[in-house]
């Protein structure tokens, strides 16, 4: 019998993944990763719903203590991130050093088992002509979580499984209650798990970081007003400034050194081209030379033309067909080839390299 490890988060999706691999015949072993207290998915009521979940499927549940990694590798990450004046994107991060690798490594090491599955909708497929596993958006484009997936390996992409990429959302819901799971009727999670325990990012931040007073100033460096900590704000936002002007107003830089808010208007916002680092190449090897695709710069917008121009150290410059609004270090640029992820990075504070 094939045996596949779950990762359970107490939600609807993984629940029916491990309901239909169980009904596929799989050895199903449930795995929670205990990442936090608090409310929530992966949190103490997340693992509760995972172990009914286990109980009424008849399979093991295995949980994991993670939140010393979960801190290190999430928390310090955000709270360091926000502080220097970036907004970073938790959950790509935590894909692949909190949840995949050691999930995997779990899977493997204590319980022999050397494939993992969870209830993500993306697909993944392998290419024997390049010989290389391939990430690809889910079917239901309204869910599709490829975006937060780029920076698996190809030895993750070739040891998890997908059971709700080929499937709509709605789909997952009816299956979930012609299986009678509890899950079932679950709300969504509708944020980072980080919100959603502490009510707001801006809540969840000032755990971490004093209020610091400082300047709202436009490209000129006329004071337009005061701010209590650059990281309450982010690139691109709009409202709670707080400032009245003729014309709309926008956060163009964080300046952390100075203790400074820039703002300008919306053209001010938009740029011609990005530096990306940190890149994982998925589908293709990293290319010699430029390559035409089209990106994403942030989960829900939409695809874009670009031409990626490969940089040294796991770099690459994007230069934009159309120059982008709000363009936010920190953030994850993804680049694709139609449903396929070519790879993808960490956008870059702007500078004139």
């Amino acid at each position: 019998m094939k045996k596949v490890v779950v990762g359970l988060s107490g939600g609807v999706d993984s629940s029916t993944a491990a309901a239909i691999l169980h009904n596929q015949g799989y050895e199903v072993i449930g795995l929670t990763l205990w990442l936090m207290k608090g409310k929530g998915q992966c949190c103490s009521e997340g693992m509760i719903d995972a172990a009914s979940i286990c109980e009424q499927l008849g399979v093991p549940h295995h949980v994991v203590d993670m939140r010393d990694v979960f801190q290190t590798n999430i928390v310090d990450y955000l709270v360091a991130g926000y502080s220097s004046g970036i907004t970073p994107l938790p959950c790509s991060q935590c894909n692949k050093t909190v949840k995949f690798g050691p999930m995997l490594q779990y899977a493997r090491e204590t319980l022999g088992c050397d494939r993992i599955a969870t209830g993500h909708y993306a697909r993944i497929r392998y290419n024997e002509a390049t010989g290389r596993y391939e990430l690809l958006r889910a079917i239901d484009r309204n869910k599709d979580q490829s975006y937060f997936l780029y920076d698996l390996s190809q030895d993750l992409l070739a040891g998890t499984v997908f059971p709700l990429g080929e499937m709509q959302k709605s789909d997952t819901r009816r299956i979930a209650s012609e299986y009678n799971l509890k899950t079932a009727d679950k709300p969504e999670s509708q944020d980072l798990c980080l919100v959603e325990a502490n009510g707001s990012m801006r809540a969840f931040l000032d755990k971490y970081l004093a209020p610091k007073q400082g300047d709202i100033v436009d490209m000129d460096g006329k004071v337009l007003g005061q701010h209590d900590g650059v990281h309450h704000y982010t690139i691109g936002q709009r409202k709670g400034l707080g400032i009245a002007a003729a014309e709309p107003l926008y956060v163009i830089a964080l300046d952390a050194v100075n203790n400074k808010v820039i703002v300008g208007d919306r053209t001010k916002a938009t740029q011609p081209e990005c530096n990306v680092n940190r890149v994982n190449w998925l589908a293709i090897a990293e290319p010699a030379s430029p390559i035409r695709a089209e990106v994403q710069i942030r989960y829900r917008s939409h695809p874009v033309p670009v031409t990626v121009i490969p940089l040294e150290n796991s770099r690459v410059r994007l230069v934009f067909d159309e120059p982008q609004f709000s363009i936010t270090p920190g953030q994850a640029a993804v680049w694709y080839e139609g449903e396929k992820v070519l790879g993808g990075g960490i956008i870059e504070q702007f500078s004139d390299s």
